[in-house]
């Protein structure tokens, strides 16, 4: 009877269209460079105090997931990622694009969010209680362990030196001790600085490093077309086919399905997010893959895997923010102040004594999904009209948005000078053949790591041998290790 109730909640006319306009309005967010997902749903929220029922909930919901796939369009199309979780969707998108495949990585991105909300929404509604049994199961060994598990991708995304790439972990990692020490309170790198004692704030830096640099690379490179004899080949944003061949999904589909596992799976996990997936996504598929030489040249898994896991993060995260009240994420945790607005307690007690609600949610769920795969294919030709705007005008609309963004987070003009340095900084780098993305995997677990490796040493009275004797922990060890170490291993086997 409750199912029945749901379903007329739903499909109700009115509920259609605001999660039709939440799905749009985040892809539209997410799309745009320092834009973020907590931004645009806390931006939201105060709508939601306007709506009956669960109105206000789904489009927040709605809002999630769209923000979520809409970080991909530009990563793919300009190489900026519009989400921290569409950072791994530049390696393989961004030269797709560039070889005049825009079209396709489009599709394939499209296809991959929509198949992991899906199959996230499907595992929150059927095995939602045992995925949360697991995740409770974790205490600071288990999530300092899932942290170095994450650092040790850095060698598998490194672009061409695995030396380099280390490199670049580590100054990420540096980057996450700047400011209070999170035991402690004591001050480290600081240097007398207000600014810097809260740490050095990640969406500038993000910004800098991937939308900034990208900037200075397209204005030194019209500057170069302009003063040379011979005009260099610009990116055709022509596309031959909005849905993707039959080929291309058989050779997909296994890495859609690995990478929604591995989404869903660390979405139930408090406190990770879609840019761990997406990442952890990426090295996995390139782990299982036929062909790991074409990743970071162009391959359709490596646009996939990363696209699938991060949007499937956003049914996990739901896991234990409705059986537990713990939000998974900091998206999940803005999404709970609407639940408390319509007078819904998060935890097990939701399901019994509001059924009508829970299982309109999971409705609301499926449907904004299936909603963001149309919205996505119907816009994709708009999108791509993106690649025909002239570098001259489309890199100080970049360079805007990156200012406007990077001073959105905290309305200081010290974020935009340090997205400026960043960018900057990250210019040089690219010249010498580093890869960003060990920088900002390690300033994004850097803290994960710390705090649990510290805290896991209190509680157990400083005896390392905790993390080896804990099962999950140990399994997640020997995992970092393999992946650590193989590429090395087969680098040194091959020469």
């Amino acid at each position: 009877m409750s199912l029945i109730e749901s379903f007329f909640v739903v499909f109700d006319l009115q509920m259609l269209s605001i999660i039709f306009l939440g799905v749009f309005s985040g892809v539209m967010i997410g799309a745009l460079p320092g834009l973020t997902v907590n931004m645009g749903i806390a931006l939201l929220l105060p709508l939601t105090y306007s709506f009956q029922g669960i109105e206000g909930i789904l489009l927040l919901l709605a809002v999630y997931c769209g923000a979520v796939y809409g970080g991909s369009i530009t990563a793919i199309l300009i190489s900026t990622p519009g989400t921290p979780a569409s950072a791994a969707t530049v390696l393989d998108g961004y030269p797709m694009a560039k070889r005049g495949e825009a079209g396709r990585a489009l599709g394939l991105s499209t296809m991959a969010s929509a198949f992991g909300g899906i199959f996230s929404t499907f595992a929150l509604i059927i095995i939602a209680p045992q995925l949360a049994k697991v995740a409770t199961g974790f205490s600071a060994p288990e999530y300092f362990a899932l942290a170095i598990f994450g650092i040790s991708i850095i060698t598998s995304v490194s672009s061409q030196s695995i030396i380099k790439g280390l490199m670049g972990g580590a100054l990420g990692l540096f980057i996450a001790t700047i400011g209070l020490d999170p035991m402690t309170s004591n001050m480290r790198f600081t240097f007398d600085s207000i600014y810097l004692m809260g740490g050095v704030s990640f969406i500038p830096i993000l910004v800098g490093l991937f939308a900034f640099s990208q900037g200075l690379i397209s204005f030194e490179e019209d500057y170069r077309e302009r003063h040379s004899k011979f005009a260099t080949k610009t990116i055709s944003a022509k596309i031959q086919r909005v849905l993707p061949t039959w080929l291309d999904l058989r050779r997909v589909f296994p890495t859609y399905l690995r990478s929604s596992v591995i989404g869903t799976f660390i979405g139930t996990i408090p406190g990770t997010g879609g840019d761990i997936a997406s990442f952890i996504s990426y090295n996995e598929a390139k782990r299982w893959s036929k062909h790991p030489e074409e990743f970071g040249k162009g391959s359709p898994e490596g646009v996939s895997a990363p696209e699938a896991g991060a949007n499937a993060v956003t049914g996990g995260t739901m896991v234990p923010l409705m059986t537990l009240g713990i939000p998974g994420d900091g998206a999940t945790a803005i999404i709970m102040g609407a639940f408390m607005v319509q007078g819904l307690a998060l935890g097990p007690q939701l399901f019994s004594d509001h059924p009508v609600e829970v299982n309109s949610i999971f409705l609301g769920l499926m449907v904004t999904n299936i909603l963001l795969g149309i919205i996505g294919f119907m816009c994709m030709k708009l999108f791509v009209r993106v690649m025909d705007v002239p570098r001259r005008i489309l890199v100080p609309i970049i360079f805007i948005l990156c200012s406007v963004g990077s001073y959105s987070v905290n309305h200081s003009f010290v974020d935009v000078f340090v997205m400026m340095g960043a960018g900057i900084f990250a210019y040089i780098l690219m010249k010498l053949d580093f890869s960003m993305s060990p920088i900002i995997i390690g300033m994004i677990l850097g803290p994960m790591a710390e705090s649990n490796l510290r805290r896991a040493l209190t509680i157990f009275e400083g005896d390392p041998t905790i993390f080896l004797t804990r099962p999950i922990s140990l399994v997640f060890i020997i995992i970092s290790l393999i992946t650590l170490f193989f590429p090395i291993i087969k680098s040194l086997y091959k020469k």
